[in-house]
């Protein structure tokens, strides 16, 4: 049988930023979601970057050549949008920019099932030590559940798989990198 083509968009999450690393290492592969599902049997194509924020349209044609020199796919998943509120956007422009972005992805992925996936909230940490950022990016989970029905997009939120996030209150644990990739293989065996 084939394997599943997956196209995975995000940001230092998807990349398995370690944040134990001063500059910018990533988790082994084995540990990285990403790298489980791949060792699952499926073929993982990433693009998480750290530090990306949801593309702006004057960049959409720049990824619209990424993605369609992938294609086919089977499944594209889009996970971003804790940068935008870390550079201080609220949950509502964040769910705004998402929308421009996921239909430019919906169109130019024609074929494939293209997954949003909303983030764990983040928690107090190194990096997150205001209450009020907390509380927005719990917001971001319902508003991109609404938005992919809206759009007829596949809703997935990592905020209900038991993600352990690390010391800064933000990026996935090794422990929180197995739980996802078992919650998102899990949606992706229920599509076979």
């Amino acid at each position: 049988m084939d394997k599943k083509r997956i196209l995975c968009l995000g940001a230092s999450n998807t990349f398995g930023y370690d944040p134990r690393s001063y500059f910018g290492g990533r988790y082994p592969k084995d540990v990285r979601w990403t790298g489980i599902l791949s060792n699952a049997g499926y073929e993982v194509i990433n693009y998480g970057h750290n530090g990306l924020m949801i593309p702006p349209e004057r960049s959409f044609s720049g990824c619209s050549e990424l993605i369609k020199s992938r294609m086919p796919l089977d499944f594209v998943t889009v996970m971003l949008g804790s940068n935008d509120l870390l550079q201080g956007l609220s949950a509502e422009e964040t769910a705004a920019r998402m929308e421009r972005f996921l239909r430019f992805v919906m169109d130019t992925a024609a074929g494939a099932r293209v997954i949003l996936i909303a983030t764990p909230p983040m928690i107090r940490g190194e990096w997150v030590e205001s209450d009020a950022l907390i509380e927005e990016s719990a917001r971001v989970s319902p508003l991109y559940r609404g938005l992919a029905a809206r759009l007829g997009a596949d809703y997935l939120d990592a905020g209900e798989w038991g993600v352990e996030l690390a010391y800064d209150g933000v990026h996935f644990s090794e422990s929180g990198h197995a739980a996802f990739a078992r919650g998102l293989g899990e949606f992706l065996e229920s599509c076979k």
